[in-house]
């Protein structure tokens, strides 16, 4: 995963620039199994428990309470939902309740502050990223995938009613991490070994090898990993942005939720 992202708004369209690689397998090889298992949850602060439970998983170890990751991923989808959001819109703070029915989702909608405001500010076709839902067997296949809550969602009946309504933009994702307050499906391991565990951006994936007690290969798949990638959720977004797209920006990318800092430099004529 990259360290750190800089997003160049200029005149010839959205470039996003990417930092060099954490070294996080180099921390990983040669520790212990449970030094590594250990270790992996303090260099991160997000999802902490998501991240404990698949390198737990990955290193055949004991898993953490599922209630935990459980209360994780809630507890993130709520504080999005009622403060950060609405906050960044210049809203109050309030809990929109539960998902509505799909009969009711517009009019649900526009008596919604903050989807209101989401709906106005990105209308249909605006910030949109048609892409597949990543699946555990392709967490770490090389193509644009989408990894997130909207997209593990994408199923529910009202996700797809609002997918149709506004297209996979900045209201169906919102309404994504709503949907998502239901019970997390549960971490699975495949049979290559590959530990893939849902968190609150979209789902983390661990693959690791043991051998004489020691860890000798490690490869690890974040949502954001997915986000950033060439051809992935954040560039196609960007690039169905309007023409005074720097406005948007920023609740964009607040609403995409990159769990790596992103700078934001734009040029006089962009």
């Amino acid at each position: 995963m990259s360290g750190a992202l800089t997003l160049r708004l200029g005149p010839e369209g959205p470039r996003l620039l990417r930092g060099p690689d954490l070294p996080v397998a180099a921390l990983m090889i040669g520790r212990s199994p449970q030094a590594a298992a250990d270790l992996l949850p303090r260099l991160f602060n997000l999802c902490p428990m998501a991240q404990a439970t698949a390198v737990r998983l990955a290193l055949d170890l004991p898993l953490p309470d599922p209630a935990e990751l459980a209360a994780e991923i809630a507890r993130e989808h709520r504080q999005k939902l009622t403060l950060l959001w609405p906050r960044l819109l210049d809203l109050p703070a309030a809990d929109p309740g539960p998902l509505p029915a799909p009969a009711d989702l517009t009019g649900w909608v526009a008596r919604q502050p903050l989807f209101s405001a989401l709906a106005r500010l990105f209308p249909p076709g605006t910030a949109v990223a048609g892409l597949p839902a990543v699946t555990p067997e392709t967490m770490f296949a090389p193509v644009p995938c989408d990894n997130s809550p909207a997209a593990r969602r994408q199923d529910h009946p009202t996700l797809a009613a609002a997918a149709r309504l506004w297209g996979r933009g900045p209201l169906w994702r919102a309404l994504g991490r709503l949907a998502d307050l239901a019970p997390p499906p549960p971490p699975v391991r495949l049979a290559c070994g590959t530990a893939v565990v849902p968190a609150a951006r979209g789902s983390y994936a661990v693959r690791a090898r043991v051998e004489e007690d020691r860890v000798t290969t490690f490869a690890r798949m974040t949502p954001t990993d997915h986000l950033i990638a060439p051809g992935g959720v954040l560039e196609r977004s960007l690039a169905t942005l309007p023409a005074d797209r720097g406005r948007l920006v920023p609740i964009l990318l607040a609403l995409l939720d990159p769990c790596v800092p992103v700078t934001v430099e734009e040029s006089a004529h962009a």
